[in-house]
């Protein structure tokens, strides 16, 4: 008897044990680094943005995915949905691995007119086109184990059915074949794909999306080549009435500040053919974490752009514990005259403003050495929206920073003409050797005066200043939240006006 009421004690105290050892766990979206402001799946590796697409009044996001493991893995197609572009509601994986292999970086379309068949009974089928990854082909040394296939959709992406005839496009011996961006041409009635082919483009045609047939090549000898080519994407922007063609092209290694980066061409597209405007090598993003970065279809006229907030340097080891990496804010994208000539300005979409909290304005401010704000943002939980705005612009020094002595800064160098952001003692730095330093990123306007955003996450933060025309985005990992803030300058500087709006987690119910 002694012993039977021996054993009913430990199991209770043992359950109790592990009930109170369960509620000291954080619930999910509250850990430490956990994006507030950012998308991230509740656990577990994410790398590139993938099927972007807007379809019935929601926004659907799907994304490189493995689901057992914070580290790469074989890759899945997770997917998230949203009305606003800001809160997203996590459903079900949508395409797994198969016999063919992995299910890579891809696209998704709204096929409305029913050109693939696969629309039944009135439905319109969504289509994802994506690249097969055999593992086993590329361990055997084969040169063909990318091919691209497809997979349709006749419930808004809730459940999918791959087709039977994949892959619809196969390899015709190239290492590097993947990333499909399909796009409807409209002009011609046919879809166009872009796609990566090792360090260039290929464009492909196709009037039913299966049968597909080579068009043309861009890239051989044009942009940046310190990496393979990943992610492109084609799309039409207006500036002053006048249609250009944008070409983006994710790039790793080689971008401007090492590791990972977006690069893109501006010119012309006749249906076949892009033909860039000049030589010039652009980056979308001059920070060290913004990746992979592609925009939604069927957004009409609108280009809306997210890249993964990460890089390949270090995307395996930054020190996150549930979950790692996330995507970037959504941003809108638009062609502006720059000094350099055209160039694409990004700026936050101004669906963002759905979780400002009340703003504190401040105007006609001097800095003299240091202007300390810290009071002013103690109840903000390090997720805020900061606009400066200068008359004339001269040297600064943004910084973040906790009572740890760790610190991130965000400036402008007035000697070099460039913007900056320092991570230098930013907190965690020793997983990998070059996460630590400073990024630097040019300025396109000659204009005197000057204005910059900033927006701070929990160990994030994306920078656009004078409208967009330089972005940089950047991770960080303090042991401790950047609760202070702080303006230094060299010489006297005179902000015209700055507004901080604390912003609300996404994840609040």
């Amino acid at each position: 008897m002694k012993t039977k009421c021996g054993v009913l004690m430990l199991i209770a105290f043992l359950t109790i044990t592990c009930i109170c050892k369960a509620q000291d766990l954080p619930k999910p979206y509250t850990e430490q680094y956990r994006p507030q402001l950012h998308f991230s799946p509740k656990a577990h590796w994410v790398n590139d943005p993938n099927g972007m697409v807007y379809f019935n009044h929601t926004y659907h996001l799907f994304f490189q995915y493995y689901p057992k493991d914070i580290v790469w893995g074989p890759m899945h197609w997770g997917h998230a949905v949203s009305k606003d572009l800001i809160h997203w509601k996590e459903l079900p994986i949508a395409l797994y691995p198969d016999s063919l292999g992995y299910i890579f970086s891809g696209s998704a379309v709204v096929d409305s007119n029913n050109t693939s068949g696969f629309g039944k009974k009135g439905k319109i089928p969504m289509v994802a086109i994506f690249t097969h990854h055999d593992p086993k082909g590329e361990k055997a040394g084969k040169d063909n184990y990318q091919n691209q296939s497809i997979a349709y959709s006749l419930d808004e992406g809730n459940t999918w059915t791959k087709y039977k005839g994949n892959p619809v496009l196969k390899n015709p011996g190239i290492k590097d074949f993947r990333d499909p961006k399909v796009m409807w041409y409209a002009k011609e009635k046919k879809w166009v794909m872009t796609l990566a082919t090792k360090d260039h483009i290929t464009f492909y045609s196709a009037s039913d999306l299966k049968n597909w047939k080579k068009e043309s090549e861009f890239g051989l000898r044009e942009g940046a080549h310190g990496g393979v080519w990943e992610c492109p994407d084609l799309f039409p922007l207006k500036l002053n009435g006048k249609t250009y063609w944008v070409l983006i092209v994710n790039i790793n290694p080689g971008g401007p500040n090492g590791g990972s980066a977006t690069q893109y061409f501006i010119g012309s597209y006749n249906g076949s053919k892009f033909t860039p405007m000049d030589t010039q090598t652009r980056w979308l993003d001059y920070g060290p974490d913004e990746y992979a970065g592609i925009t939604w279809g069927n957004t009409g006229s609108r280009k809306i752009f997210l890249g993964w907030m990460s890089n390949w340097e270090y995307a395996n080891q930054v020190p996150t514990e549930k979950w790692r990496n996330a995507m970037t804010i959504p941003r809108d994208l638009q062609l502006k005259q720059s000094k350099q000539g055209i160039v694409i300005a990004s700026t936050p979409v101004p669906e963002l403003a759905t979780i400002n909290a009340k703003s504190l304005a401040l105007n006609n401010l001097s800095v003299n050495k240091t202007l300390d704000l810290s009071s002013k943002v103690a109840d903000f939980k390090s997720q805020y929206v900061l606009k400066m705005s200068l008359a004339q612009l001269k040297g600064y020094t943004i910084k973040l920073s906790n009572k740890k002595s760790e610190e991130l800064l965000i400036g402008y160098d007035e000697a070099k003409d460039q913007y900056f952001i320092d991570r230098t003692k930013s907190g965690k730095v020793s997983f990998q050797k070059d996460f630590a330093g400073q990024a630097k990123a040019p300025r396109f306007t000659a204009a005197k005066n000057s204005d910059i955003t900033i927006v701070v996450d929990k160990a994030s933060v994306e920078v656009f200043a004078d409208g967009g025309l330089t972005t940089m985005t950047a991770v960080y990992f303090p042991n401790g939240d950047f609760t202070d803030l702080a303006i230094t300058a060299n010489e006297k500087l005179n902000i015209k006006n700055i507004k901080i709006t604390p912003l609300k987690s996404i994840w609040n119910k």
